[in-house]
Formats: C-alpha cells, sequence, structure tokens
C-alpha cells in the first residue's frame, strides 16, 4: 500500500474509533455532573491510564525532550526523576483526604472543593479565576500538536492549530468526561507502544556506555548539575524544584479532580499503582533528546527536536514511512489527552464555580459547560497563533503560578483537620502566585519551577506561622452541599 494512502486511512481509521469512544460516553452523559466527573462507575485501573495519560501530555513527548536536548542529563533527572518523583508522592499524600471530602459535599471541580473545605464562596471564587491560568498549558499543547501535523501533512501551522481544536472539540462535546476517559485509554494504550518502540529504537545512540555517549557531547552535558545551563544547574534547580513544583502540578483542576470519578477508598491503591507505573513508562520519552543530540542532528527551534529526530529516523523507507505516521498520530493522541481533560476541567469549573454562584443558578449547567469549553478552545488558539520562541516556559510561567497558589490551601485542607483561619490560606494562595510572577518576570530567575519553588516555600513558611498562631481558634465545620 502507498505510504500516502495509509497515512490517511490511519488518521481516518484513528478518527472514527475516536468519535465511537465519544459516543459511547455521550450516551452516559446526561447531567452537568455526569459531564464534569461522571457517575462514579469507572473502573479505578481506567481512570488510572486516563490520569497518566492527561499527565504525560505534549510536554512530555514533544516539548520536554527538546530541553534534554538542550541542557542534557540535568534536565532529564529534572523532569524524569524528581517530577516522576513528585507525582507519586503527591497522590500518597493528598488522594484520600481529597476523595473523602469531595464525597462527602458532592464537589465537581477543585474549586467547589475549596468552599466546602472553608466555606468561603469569595475564596472559591478567587480559585476559579487562578485556575484559568491553565490556559497557557492549553496553548502549549497546541502548539506542539501543531507542529506534529505540519510534520504529517503538508499544512502550515496556523491552520494545525485549528484543525486540532476542531477535532478535540467534536468528540469532548460529545460526552465530556466520559469521551475524555475512553479515548484517553485508547490514546494511552497507543503512547506506551510508541514510546517502547522509540526507547529501543535508539539506544543504538549510546553505544553500549551511556554516560560516555553523553560525555562525548561535554561534560557538562552529562553532568547531573549543568554549570553551562541557565536553567538546570544545581541540586536545588534539578532536584528540589523538579520535585516540589511536580508535586503541585499535581493539583490542576485537570489532574486532582481525576479523583473524584473513583467509586470509593477502596479504589484508591488500584488508582495510584495504574497511574504510576504507566506514567513512569511516559517518562522513557525524554531519552528522544538523547538520541537527537547524539545523532548529530541540529535544531535551531528546541520545541521541534521530537519532528525533526522522528522524520531523520524514519522518512528514508518506506516501512519507516508507515511507523512514522503511526508515531505522529500517537504523538498528537499525546497532546489530546491532555487538551481534552483540561477543556472539560475548566469549562465544569467557569460553570459550577464562576456562572453559577454569581447568578446563575436557573441556567442550564450541561448546555453552558458545552458553550464555555468552546470559548476556552478559542481563547486558546487565539494566544497559540503566534507562540512566544520557547513555549514550554511561556506555559510553566501560567501553570506554575496556579500550583503555587494551590499548593497550600489543599495540602492544609487535606491533612490538617481543624479549622483553619480564612486568611492563612488566602494569605499563603496570593504569596505563593504573586511572588512566583515577581521571581520569573522581574527578579532574574529564569527557570518558572526555580521560582515557583521558592513561592510555594514562602507560601509554605506563612501557612504554618497563620496555624500556629491561630492553634486556639475554635473547630467549625463545611457548609452543607448546595448544588
Amino acid at each position: 500500500m502507498n505510504p500516502e494512502i495509509f497515512k490517511y486511512l490511519m488518521v481516518g481509521g484513528y478518527a472514527l474509533l475516536v468519535y465511537w469512544l465519544s459516543w459511547l460516553g455521550m450516551r452516559r452523559t446526561r447531567s452537568v455532573e455526569g459531564f464534569s466527573i461522571g457517575n462514579k462507575d469507572m473502573s479505578p485501573y481506567l481512570v488510572g491510564i486516563t490520569l497518566a495519560a492527561s499527565i504525560s501530555s505534549t510536554a512530555t513527548f514533544v516539548i520536554n525532550p527538546g530541553f534534554v536536548y538542550t541542557h542534557g542529563l540535568s534536565a532529564y533527572l529534572h523532569y524524569g526523576v524528581a517530577g516522576s518523583l513528585g507525582i507519586l508522592t503527591a497522590f500518597l499524600v493528598l488522594t484520600k483526604g481529597f476523595l473523602r471530602l469531595g464525597e462527602s459535599s458532592a464537589a465537581l471541580t477543585i474549586p467547589q472543593w475549596i468552599f466546602y473545605r472553608y466555606n468561603h464562596r469569595g475564596f472559591s471564587l478567587f480559585f476559579a479565576f487562578i485556575n484559568l491560568l491553565s490556559i497557557t498549558f492549553v496553548v502549549l499543547i497546541l502548539v506542539g500538536c501543531s507542529l506534529l501535523v505540519t510534520g504529517l501533512f503538508p499544512v502550515d501551522q496556523k491552520t494545525a492549530l485549528v484543525l486540532v481544536l476542531l477535532f478535540v472539540f467534536s468528540y469532548v462535546l460529545m460526552g465530556g468526561t466520559y469521551a475524555h476517559a475512553y479515548t484517553n485509554s485508547l490514546q494511552g494504550i497507543m503512547m506506551l507502544l510508541v514510546t517502547g518502540v522509540l526507547f529501543v529504537q535508539g539506544w543504538k545512540y549510546f553505544g553500549g556506555d551511556v554516560l560516555g555517549s553523553l560525555r562525548s557531547v561535554g561534560l557538562e552535558y552529562a553532568s547531573a548539575f549543568n554549570s553551562e545551563s541557565s536553567l538546570y544547574f544545581d541540586f536545588f534547580s534539578v532536584f528540589l524544584s523538579g520535585f516540589v513544583i511536580t508535586f503541585a502540578l499535581m493539583l490542576q483542576p485537570h489532574i486532582l479532580t481525576k479523583v473524584l470519578y473513583l467509586r470509593s477508598e477502596r479504589d484508591i491503591s488500584k488508582f495510584i499503582g495504574t497511574t504510576v507505573v504507566v506514567g513512569s513508562l511516559f517518562m522513557l520519552m525524554l531519552m528522544i533528546g538523547f538520541y537527537a543530540r547524539l545523532s548529530g542532528l541540529e535544531v535551531d527551534a528546541q520545541d521541534a527536536v521530537v519532528r525533526e529526530y522522528l522524520l531523520q529516523e524514519f522518512s528514508s523507507s518506506v516501512w519507516g514511512e508507515y511507523v512514522l505516521v503511526f508515531i505522529f498520530i500517537t504523538l498528537l493522541a499525546a497532546g489530546m489527552s491532555t487538551l481534552d481533560g483540561i477543556l472539560v476541567s475548566l469549562s465544569a469549573m467557569v460553570v459550577n464555580d464562576i456562572v453559577r454562584p454569581l447568578g446563575g443558578e436557573k441556567v442550564d449547567g450541561l448546555v453552558l459547560s458545552r458553550w464555555v469549553l468552546v470559548a476556552v478552545g478559542v481563547v486558546g488558539v487565539i494566544l497559540a497563533w503566534n507562540p512566544p520562541p520557547l513555549i514550554g516556559l511561556f506555559a510553566q510561567k501560567g501553570v506554575y503560578g496556579l500550583a503555587s497558589a494551590s499548593l497550600v490551601p489543599v495540602l492544609f485542607g487535606v491533612l490538617v483537620r481543624r479549622h483553619i483561619p480564612l486568611w492563612v490560606v488566602m494569605g499563603a494562595a496570593a504569596i505563593g502566585l504573586c511572588l512566583h510572577l515577581y521571581l520569573n518576570t522581574l527578579g532574574g530567575i529564569e527557570n518558572p519551577a526555580v521560582s515557583a519553588t521558592y513561592a510555594i516555600f514562602a507560601a509554605l513558611a506563612f501557612g504554618l506561622l497563620g496555624l500556629a498562631v491561630s492553634r486556639n481558634v475554635p473547630n467549625t465545620h463545611p457548609v452543607e452541599p448546595r448544588l
């Protein structure tokens, strides 16, 4: 079969399968609750794969290998080792407590969870608005996916942006959470297969000596702390910031709310185990950065490293072109697996935590969720139309700000059983957000993970001090759900 015909058949087959899964999801979606978190009937293994695919998005499969290509071993340790430990720790610490309060309050979103934990509508509104910073990650995914589409089809990047968004819209609008979960499971399996193929395919570049091969590029390139790097140069920037910020990133609306999909606490261990195992395997995609550098590939645009490496390795033979088509489709699926989750979570959050509290109780939540989803996507395309040179750092500025603001309110809300004064968590959230943005934009700290970690430490210090001085404040209980 001609490779060009095969390409269109593969894309068409993948699209039809996604639409079929979305149709199955639509049949189970009858309310805004079902659209947002499902009906509490999903397998923990399904939820675990869905979460792993959501975490390991375009950043892991397309953007972050570019950081490894440029900065070497230090970048790999930052994302692959410290980041993986942060993910594991976050879910071990937070899952049970978050699910328990989420079930008792019937919360659909993180801001709603915040409302029931701290009994203050203004604080939940604040959380809803700062969660809109997730739009920067939408931009990253759109740019990453558009780069892949231009490698697969003869279209320009702006056309590719629109095509990607229209496709994701078309299936998420149908089935909401169920469409997201079902398609993510399919995409997750494809991602595992491609990760294994690429990991094995490129191992030849190490020649049996991993560190020796990396040292051939440069001693600093093979160092755990790259003194020539402006991003990953010491223990704090490589390990500590990687662990802390990844822990905090698990509080994003499209990630932690996956816990609310679970049927009960009995499913937690299966859910965490699946997420960690599958997510750890996905991290092997970072090796592409090493392979690309060792192969002699020279790429001016860091964000295009994966695309150019794949074209170099697989486009020289007919067999390679078949493989290339499947890999490109899978990498697109990796981005879409996160993009659809963000769109669903943001639309649910806007409806439940902004529109309804501000006077929209009589609004049809399911219809409005779909309209909001469209609006978020349009804003994402506008921001991605002329993207900054390093889209990864741009996305990190916004998403890491959200993580810096979220950590103390959620962490304390789960771990501290007594009443927490509102000023403690509000002050910590404001300090985390503002200090990160200041340090990263005006304070001379280039690495957003480093600025966010400093901000998180400052927020934690404020929060712990607040707990100490308010230890005699009488206990109160969260309000009853008003959904």
